[in-house]
């Protein structure tokens, strides 16, 4: 058996080898044609930043040679090289461009051609992060009388950035995304201010209901630089993370305007002027860019029915939602049955409130454990920390897999999931569940890439439902009257209180309260991969549409996501931004093109 997987390694190395000794003698040679015919008929290259200046994926040997013919002299590729032995799962790779030094994996096909191919950029030549044995002094030895402390140099930035200098990078939205992003430009020394309307970091979390905890578990979520502490919960309750949030912005130094709102942003001559009310004051920012990190979500969703003016009880949109202490022995309906309101309903359930979900249309549902082990254990548990796995080389494992063809390989997932829980969505959908595994059976993370919603993470609450404890009706309501919830059925139904847990909108729908409707249209939809499935309307784009990459708006840029994406794809958003500050020629390929105004 040794011997045998000795061969096998042998010859995939000797694969690997051969291919990328021929790829990169067509890449030095400038013969595109060459280059292009190693990648199968069907065959994926994905670039993040590398290439291209944009995160894009071209497919088969016509897309890899459009994109060479479009970068390959200005990028001037060399050096491609392996890192560790590879395997038949694949190849991992390093290489150089012109102006930066990148990384890439390589899954060769059954023909030895190449099959996905993924590139990025991971530092810029003469602009490393501070790091390892670069890192700085921090003090300054011998006698100066003219000491300048790391305090006191940290206290004249605070404040003087914003207003006698002004920053190259204005962040709207302090979250997670907004203080990852933070932390990439402060180490790459781009002079960045993050504005957020919440006194702290953190506050974003701590203000939801208290319930709330992450669904994700640790290994997914941490962040650049500082990983959480090996004794940290599996999953995250929410004032646990809002906590962490505020110490790794104060650690991590950055210039963090918490009490800010920004009032508007507009273009002037070849910079941005962002107006923002700072605890009262108004100040007027000049950055080159501007950065909309508020999630992956927008405005929260509320329908508008008759009756919510004569409604007598308290009705509040989930992001508004308190928790449940309120609520003991009152009639609650939460209309909604997405992660929210499972939520929502299992806190109101246990608090003593009578509760009804509303259904308005199918969920698909996976139970937390399921998710873990089938789901992500091979790539972030502590199984896979034990093989090896880091953070980043799981991240890159998932990053090697194109848009197009990600739901061939989450199918399997979910297919086995469905098996192993029979038991459990039978008794869901006795109870009058109404199921789904997405369009094409693909599961959560598809549905999440392309409508952000339609799924719950089971922490519990489906028992709930399976069991009767929460109560269960279904369809759009259609009017309130002083106490109660009509529903397209004439079905009525009690209540003290209605949680809209009902959705976001777009980002750019926020967006557009700042930039503008012209300019928010003239970026269109964020968000969504252009599938075609429910809430993922088409043409397809093949990535996250206006995400981390450059809009049709010049220096404008969308930055958020979960946890996992907020850490992953700042580093990538955050070169772009480096590199136009530093004036490094950044020639976009393949302009993400506007689709879908709201």
């Amino acid at each position: 058996m040794t011997q045998t997987v000795e061969n096998t390694r042998s010859e995939a190395a000797i694969a690997v080898d051969e291919w990328l000794s021929a790829f990169q003698q067509a890449l030095t040679a400038r013969d595109v044609d060459a280059a292009a015919a190693l990648f199968g008929t069907e065959s994926y290259w994905r670039d993040l930043v590398s290439f291209t200046w944009n995160i894009t994926t071209v497919e088969g040997p016509d897309g890899v040679a459009d994109l060479l013919r479009a970068t390959l002299d200005a990028t001037d590729p060399t050096g491609f090289r392996i890192t560790e032995e590879p395997t038949a799962d694949g190849a991992w790779l390093e290489f150089e461009t012109a102006v930066g030094r990148g990384s890439a994996h390589l899954r060769l096909g059954p023909d030895g051609k190449a099959f996905t191919f993924l590139t990025t950029l991971d530092e810029l030549k003469g602009h490393e992060e501070p790091q390892s044995e670069r890192r700085p002094m921090g003090a300054e030895h011998g006698a100066n009388p003219e000491r300048v402390t790391w305090l006191e140099s940290r206290e004249q930035e605070a404040a003087e950035l914003g207003y006698t200098t002004q920053p190259d990078v204005v962040i709207i939205g302090g979250g997670q995304g907004g203080i990852a992003l933070g932390a990439r430009l402060r180490q790459l020394g781009v002079p960045t201010i993050i504005v957020e309307r919440n006194e702290k970091p953190g506050d974003s979390w701590r203000k939801r209901y208290k319930s709330l905890a992450l669904h994700d578990p640790v290994w997914y979520d941490h962040l650049p630089y500082i990983d959480f502490p090996k004794n940290w919960p599996v999953f995250s309750p929410k004032d646990k993370i809002g906590d962490w949030l505020e110490m790794y912005a104060k650690v991590m130094e950055l210039n963090y305007w918490g009490s800010t709102t920004a009032r508007s942003a507009r273009r002037v001559g070849d910079a941005w002027e962002v107006v923002v009310d700072r605890a009262g004051e108004e100040v007027t920012l000049r950055p080159q860019h501007v950065v909309i990190a508020l999630g992956v979500s927008g405005k929260p969703n509320v329908p508008e029915v008759p009756g919510q003016d004569v409604f007598a009880g308290d009705q509040h949109h989930s992001s508004a939602h308190p928790g449940p202490d309120a609520y003991r022995g009152r009639k609650a309906v939460v209309v909604g049955s997405n992660n929210s309101a499972h939520d929502i309903c299992a806190a109101l359930w246990e608090a003593g409130a009578d509760v009804t979900m509303v259904q308005r249309s199918s969920t698909h549902i996976v139970r937390s454990d399921s998710l873990m082990d089938i789901g992500l254990g091979d790539l972030y548990s502590e199984r896979a920390v034990a093989a090896g796995v880091t953070t980043h080389k799981a991240d890159t494992i998932f990053a090697s897999l194109p848009y197009r063809i990600m739901h061939q390989f989450q199918k399997p997932v979910y297919d086995a999931i469905r098996e192993q829980d029979a038991d459990y969505y039978a008794a869901l959908e006795k109870a009058g569940f109404r199921l789904d595994f997405g369009d094409d059976d693909s599961g959560l993370f598809m549905k999440y890439l392309r409508r952000g919603s339609g799924y719950y993470i089971d922490v519990g609450a489906s028992e709930l439902v399976a069991d009767g404890s929460i109560k269960l009706a279904h369809g759009q309501v259609t009017k309130l009257t002083e106490s109660s919830v009509v529903l397209e059925d004439g079905t009525e139904l009690e209540a003290d209180l209605v949680v809209w847990a009902t959705g976001y909108g777009s980002m750019n729908g926020l967006a557009a309260d700042i930039i503008g409707q012209e300019m928010a249209d003239r970026v269109g939809k964020v968000w969504g991969l252009g599938s075609g499935t429910t809430k993922d309307p088409g043409p397809w784009e093949g990535e996250q549409r206006n995400m981390w990459k450059p809009t049709q708006q010049e220096n404008l840029w969308f930055h958020g996501g979960n946890l996992h994406q907020s850490r992953y794809y700042s580093l990538y958003l955050a070169l772009q931004l480096k590199a136009r500050v530093e004036g490094i020629p950044t020639p976009v390929y393949r302009l993400q093109e506007s689709h879908h105004t709201s």
